[in-house]
């Protein structure tokens, strides 16, 4: 008795656009996110005493974010995605979650940068593995790029005391848990 033959895909090496859409336009909003989450924290530190330490950290990693923001503009202006139609929210709560996490202190900044990098590390990183399965280098290259310059930030904002802020258990799984969240419904809206 013969079995009928089945067929079946491997992966690898198939362009998937609407896939690359979606990953753009999820780290569009991400990048964006982040600039707004750094701007936030400025506007609360920017004019205090002896704050200026501080300052200049959120002020070099926000220049990284809007240099990753920059390049996910270009994608986007190129046709690789639309952006989300969740931006004005995400704006808004970016800014917020930047300012609020300031007012609590320099080490609950530094939480909010040490959850939502975790975050992002392992978003990248996936993301990475199904480029590079797709054959997309080029993108791949770039978002791996991106994820060593996010571990960077997450590793100062460790350095810098993020664990021993104030409710840091129940902020980092705020956090997180958020930035799960919007990755979610970025991918469909």
């Amino acid at each position: 008795m013969s079995f009928p033959r089945k067929t079946v895909r491997r992966p690898g090496r198939v362009r998937d656009d609407k896939r690359i859409e979606q990953m753009v336009r999820v780290d569009h909003a991400g990048e964006y996110g982040a600039v707004r989450i750094y701007r936030g924290q400025r506007a609360v530190f920017a004019d205090r005493a002896g704050k200026s330490r501080i300052a200049g950290q959120l002020q070099r990693m926000e220049a990284d974010e809007q240099h990753h923001l920059d390049a996910f503009d270009d994608h986007i202006r190129n046709g690789l995605a639309r952006p989300t139609a969740m931006g004005p929210l995400w704006d808004a709560a970016g800014f917020a979650l930047g300012a609020v996490t300031a007012i609590i202190g320099e080490r609950a900044a530094h939480a909010c940068t040490e959850a939502v990098e975790n975050v992002i590390e392992g978003h990248y990183g996936r993301q990475v593995e199904e480029l590079r399965l797709m054959g997309e280098t080029e993108l791949a290259d770039q978002f791996a790029q991106f994820q060593a310059e996010e571990v960077a930030h997450r590793d100062l904002a460790v350095d810098e005391g993020a664990q021993d802020a104030l409710g840091y258990p129940i902020l980092s799984a705020m956090i997180t848990a958020g930035c799960h969240t919007a990755i979610a419904i970025t991918e469909r809206v």
